[in-house]
């Protein structure tokens, strides 16, 4: 199982770039993979193929309309390993003898 985690930034739009994250969160959320958005991007859980065919949609929704597109990804593909996004999180918890706040 593979988790991404991605940032795509319009440039030449300004500093407010909300529309442009909106969109590219609506076609995350519809693709029924397992995310998490956070303020500096979008987490995705998935297989490698999956994950990179997502992140190129929604690198694709951006450029729709904009000259210049940079798009970000950190990828951690592990065998065997599932539910990476709780269970990173929850093994953090533990060393910590505590919750988080997430």
């Amino acid at each position: 199982m593979t988790i991404a985690e991605f940032s795509i930034t319009p440039i030449g739009k300004g500093v407010s770039v909300g529309e442009y994250v909106a969109r590219s969160v609506d076609i995350v959320d519809r693709s029924g993979l397992p995310y998490r958005l956070n303020p500096m991007g979008t987490v995705i859980e998935g297989s490698f193929d999956e994950i990179l065919a997502l992140i190129a949609r929604c690198h694709k929704a951006v450029m729709e309309d904009c000259e210049r597109v940079s798009t970000i990804v950190k990828i951690d593909d592990r065998k065997g390993a599932s539910k990476q996004l709780e269970t990173k999180v929850v093994g953090v918890e533990r060393r910590l003898g505590r919750k988080i706040r997430t």
